[in-house]
């Protein structure tokens, strides 16, 4: 067990709704595990509670005793002011200059790094997945909300303030109202869900009537992705319209910036696949300038709901310099 001191880290990949947890090794192997909800509405408190009790679920799952963890890195769903390791706001966790790396260091017990969700995802792609060895890259997430990434001259890219890639929270549609202005509003899981909850009257053969009523509301990616690939025209729609939203979103940083590739992954990107993937192309194409940039590459994910573990990893390898 000595030779894994200082070695062996753990990633956490925090959502709004689920917690990835990863005990891996220096080469990227993944040797223990613990999935979990996260429980928002639980506050502060209680998802410490779950995410230090999930550390110590990992470690068992990879007969490691956590006090010869090297470093912990976690990627949170909020803008991060990295250096005071605080998450400045998570609207889907209820958090507000939460000072996370000092409570996390206090609870665990040893160094951890912090950083944002998406960030992280995207550096695992870019290092160990579908964006290795493609230049400049923007990652986007569609999942509880819509997160943002960005490597620029094989660099994450967080801006002055550490902030940059929040995708989700740029204003695509100024007049359309305060539940209705971002990417977020439009292309998230939640926004296509309650989209779809709303139109439900409009469309009375859309098998989502008996969808809802089983779940009673609660209602996942896989549901959504069931029903479009079954054809359902209420979900086309809507997935075709929070695809086309993204799309352009995604066409106007790849504008600004000249990108080369975009990586998209959250768990609404896994569950509709290459469907999901090609609208958002299409949208991108139409939007995009100058025209030689349609080249884009857009992808998704190659590690799918480990990209983000594998990015947190190698933020706390880096943090210890290993």
């Amino acid at each position: 067990m000595a030779k894994d001191r200082g070695k062996t880290v753990v990633g956490i990949d925090l959502g709004g709704t689920n917690m990835q947890i990863g005990v891996v090794r220096e080469d990227g192997s993944i040797i223990g595990r613990c999935k979990r909800k996260t429980k928002a509405v639980l506050g502060l408190d209680g998802v410490v509670d779950r995410l230090v009790e999930g550390v110590q679920r990992a470690c068992d799952d990879a007969g490691l005793d956590p006090k010869r963890l090297g470093a912990v890195g976690i990627g949170v769903p909020g803008a991060i002011d990295m250096p005071r390791g605080m998450v400045l706001e998570a609207p889907n966790l209820g958090w507000f200059d939460v000072p996370i790396q000092k409570i996390l260091e206090k609870r665990i017990g040893c160094r951890v790094a912090v950083d944002n969700d998406v960030n992280v995802a995207v550096w695992g792609e870019y290092k160990r997945g579908a964006a290795r060895g493609h230049g400049d890259v923007l990652g986007a997430w569609v999942g509880t909300g819509v997160g943002g990434g960005l490597v620029i001259g094989g660099q994450l890219y967080r801006g002055t303030s550490f902030t940059a890639g929040e995708l989700g929270q740029t204003w695509i549609i100024p007049g359309g109202g305060p539940a209705a202005r971002t990417v977020e509003h439009h292309s998230s899981r939640t926004a296509i869900v309650d989209a779809v909850i709303r139109s439900l009257s409009r469309y009375p053969k859309s098998v989502m009537h008996k969808v809802v009523e089983q779940k009673k509301g609660i209602i996942g990616s896989s549901e959504v992705a069931d029903a479009y690939l079954k054809g359902d025209e209420l979900v086309i729609e809507v997935v075709e319209h929070a695809a086309w939203i993204l799309g352009i979103a995604i066409a106007n940083v790849v504008t600004l910036l000249s990108i080369n590739s975009v990586v998209l992954g959250g768990g609404m990107t896994e569950a509709l696949g290459d469907a999901f993937v090609d609208l958002v192309r299409k949208s991108l194409v139409q939007a995009v300038f100058p025209a030689k940039l349609a080249d884009c590459r857009v992808v998704a994910t190659a590690l799918r709901d480990e990209a983000g573990v594998q990015g947190a990893a190698l933020l706390a390898g880096e943090a210890i310099g290993s």
